[in-house]
């Protein structure tokens, strides 16, 4: 049995366009390198002398530069093409990792994170438009997660492997995370060479003086159906969690659930046990009974491992946590599937710029309200916030959003 599914892995891998085999190993090389810090850059900056709710305005002043170039991103990687997006964005996050690495104080990580958001929000664009111009519709879902899938298995090594180094520096410390900054952006730079030398677009973009500008761009948009536009909301909400969590689980962890380096980085690679063993299953159901029944089996599961989070009282409750955590990765990708399948391909770009413009204010305004949730009401209603947003989620998905399978494009 497990040799037919590693044959039919193989045979789906080698049917898929070379760009789309690439940008795999750069994705997986990707998420181990942002795997040993992202789960420890919060606490290095509550340790760099930062409160809970200046770590919320820091991480919202990150945001408006991200925000700032998403509708512009989206429209350059739809002229110029992905490659040279992904050329840009990666000498930006090795630059961001080095700038955390040098940071004196909390106040002086502002630019990091200026140029960490900006590279997310780059590669936010360009990585997404791979599998949506270079996949078939009926293996997209599919596709996706095996990316995802592939990119969980150094992902799992990364956060214990960062735990490790961590205490052999010092300790769950400024000084003992530090050096981590350091690898991670050498990593990168490899990362860089690898992608200049091997990743060619093969489908070509019209760079023309009649291309449309930003607010044609937008408008063309959100004329192709109804559908963006619940859509759009969605993954506002869907952004507005992830953001509450990268800037708030780790610090709930350490500074309420008493946790230390090795619980924070057992909770990380605790995510990736699903995405690594069930994700292509649930790819391969979201392409055969649909994308809306994977979402709406996902999210109340995601929302139960926050519940387990606020109440746990012990280091295995916080394992378990961190394994059902791993929803809304599975979650997302699919996700991702919709997003592709709401506009034609020669708009991806400026549909994701306008997405992503979504979730830079969302990076901008959920850091804010979780610093101030956790201040004024405490720690736990910022989880309780954060499973109110997945609620609402699903209310858009069952009453807004129209299956997108076999019908792509959908106009309403």
């Amino acid at each position: 049995m497990s040799e037919k599914v590693i044959r039919n892995l193989v045979e789906f891998i080698g049917r898929q366009p070379k760009p789309f085999k690439i940008n795999m190993i750069r994705a997986a090389a990707n998420s181990f390198l942002s795997n040993l810090t992202v789960q420890y850059r919060s606490i290095y900056i509550l340790r760099l002398g930062a409160t809970a709710f200046q770590l919320g305005v820091v991480t919202s002043i990150a945001g408006t530069l991200g925000t700032a170039v998403a509708l512009p991103t989206g429209w350059l990687a739809d002229k110029q093409g992905i490659r040279k997006i992904f050329l840009i964005a990666i000498p930006i996050t090795a630059l961001s990792s080095l700038l955390f690495a040098v940071a004196l104080d909390w106040i002086t990580t502002i630019p990091a994170l200026l140029l960490a958001m900006l590279g997310t929000q780059l590669l936010g664009v360009a990585c997404p438009m791979v599998c949506g111009s270079y996949l078939r519709s009926e293996e997209r879902a599919t596709g996706k997660q095996m990316c995802d899938t592939i990119s969980a298995i150094p992902t799992l090594i990364a956060p214990v492997m960062a735990a490790i180094l961590i205490t052999k520096f010092g300790g769950l410390n400024a000084d003992g995370i530090r050096p981590l900054f350091l690898l991670q952006a050498l990593g990168f730079m490899l990362i860089f060479g690898f992608t200049y030398k091997l990743y060619f677009d093969t489908l070509k973009r019209k760079a023309s003086s009649a291309f449309p500008g930003i607010a044609e761009s937008i408008r063309q948009v959100f004329e192709t159906g109804f559908a963006v536009k619940p859509w759009a909301l969605y993954i506002f909400l869907s952004s507005t969690t992830f953001y509450t969590s990268t800037t708030y689980l780790s610090a709930f962890v350490t500074e309420v659930k008493f946790g230390d380096e090795f619980v924070v980085g057992s909770m990380t690679a605790a995510s990736m046990v699903l995405p690594l063993t069930i994700s292509l299953l649930l790819g391969r159901a979201a392409d055969r009974f649909g994308r809306k029944r994977v979402l709406g089996m996902t999210i109340p599961l995601y929302s139960a491992s926050i519940l387990l989070l606020i109440y746990a009282q012990d280091v295995m409750a916080l394992l378990i946590s961190g394994v059902l955590q791993g929803f809304y990765l599975l979650s997302a990708v699919t996700q991702g599937a919709i997003t592709a399948e709401l506009v034609p391909i020669s708009l991806l770009g400026r549909w994701y710029g306008i997405l992503n413009l979504l979730r830079g204010f969302a990076s901008i305004t959920a850091p804010i309200i979780g610093g101030f949730i956790w201040t004024a009401m405490g720690p736990n209603y910022v989880f309780f916030f954060m499973i109110l947003v997945e609620m609402s989620k699903m209310i858009i998905l069952w009453l807004a959003v129209p299956e997108t399978l076999k019908n792509s494009q959908v106009v309403l």
